[in-house]
Order: C-alpha cells, then structure tokens, then sequence
C-alpha cells in the first residue's frame, strides 16, 4: 500500500492426527517501525473426524501496548470443503472476543488453486490501549491463486482487503489493500 508496510502471516504445526501444537502468527510493519501482531500458541486435540479443539494463549501487540487473552477454538473442515476457525478469546480485564475465519480452495486445475478468505474480529468492549472497539471490530476479505510444483513449494500471489469498523475505526482507521507473493 502506500505506507510501504510490509506483512506477514503464517502457522507452524508440532504433531501428527490426534495431538498437535500450533503457533500461529500474522502482522504488519510500516516503515516507521509501527507494528502490530497476533501470535498464537495452542494445544489441538481431534475431536472428531476433520475437527481440533484447541486451547491456548494469544499474545498481541501493538505498537505501545501488549495484551495477553486465554483462548478456546474449534478448527476443521465445514461442509462444502470451508476451511474453519472460530475462536473464543478472554484477558483479564473481561473484554471477551470472537475471531472467525473461513478459506476455500478452488482447484481450477490439479496445480492452480484460488483460494478465497475472510476473518472477522468481534470484541465485547472497547479497549482504547489495544486500539479495539466493541462489537464487528475489523474484517479482512482475501484471494489467493498459488501454482503447487510440489505440495512443500507453491508459490503464491493474491490481494488482501482489511477494514476497521465501530469504535476501532476511531482509534486505528484502517481502509487498505495489500497485495501479495510468497511461498
């Protein structure tokens, strides 16, 4: 975007088909050194075919405050093939929160696959240091077309849309488009 920040996002997993660790990560950079970040660490269990339940800690930070929040979340794969995550969130100040987040992969050939997203963030009270409001606190909608050489390299290009709503519009105005490469 014309701020020249830079962003990330990405999960590593510890495990196999029943127990798994997860450490989840997305952020953003700008080139005054302002960042902002969600990291995850949760324990996942199978409860069901295609479904974890996962607890944990959340850890996220901008760029003067931090907030740590316990974490429940369920994570599978929906009917008609939606990639799911929600997830409850709690801190010690009673602010609770909802994170939703759904992908699907189109393959438009065995190799090509579109991969459209969406995440909403939902906060039960505004928390002016965490730069959240209450109520639909952001939104970010993606699309994402990777060519798999192999199932460990496949490259990618796609375009991210995030926006800010309520109260978080009016500590952190956000209204961008990224676009994306990556591996």
């Amino acid at each position: 975007n014309d701020e020249n920040s830079m962003v990330w996002e990405g999960s590593f997993r510890i495990g196999y088909d029943i127990n798994k660790l997860y450490f989840y990560r997305a952020g953003e950079a700008t080139a005054d050194g302002l960042d902002r970040s969600q990291n995850e660490l949760v324990y996942s269990r199978a409860v069901a075919p295609l479904w974890d339940l996962q607890i944990g800690v959340v850890f996220d930070k901008n760029e003067a405050n931090s907030q740590a929040w316990g974490e429940v979340a369920l994570s599978g794969l929906a009917p008609y093939y939606f990639e799911t995550r929600a997830a409850l969130l709690v801190n010690d100040r009673g602010n609770v929160g909802l994170r939703l987040e759904a992908e699907y992969e189109a393959l438009l050939t065995q190799k090509l696959i579109l991969t459209p997203s969406m995440e909403a963030d939902l906060y039960t009270k505004d928390d002016p240091d965490m730069h959240l409001g209450s109520g639909l606190s952001s939104l970010e909608a993606g699309l994402r077309l990777r060519y798999e050489f192999m199932r460990e390299f496949a490259p990618y290009i796609g375009v991210t849309w995030e926006k800010t709503f309520g109260n978080t519009r009016e500590y952190d105005p956000v209204d961008e488009v990224h676009l994306l490469a990556g591996v």
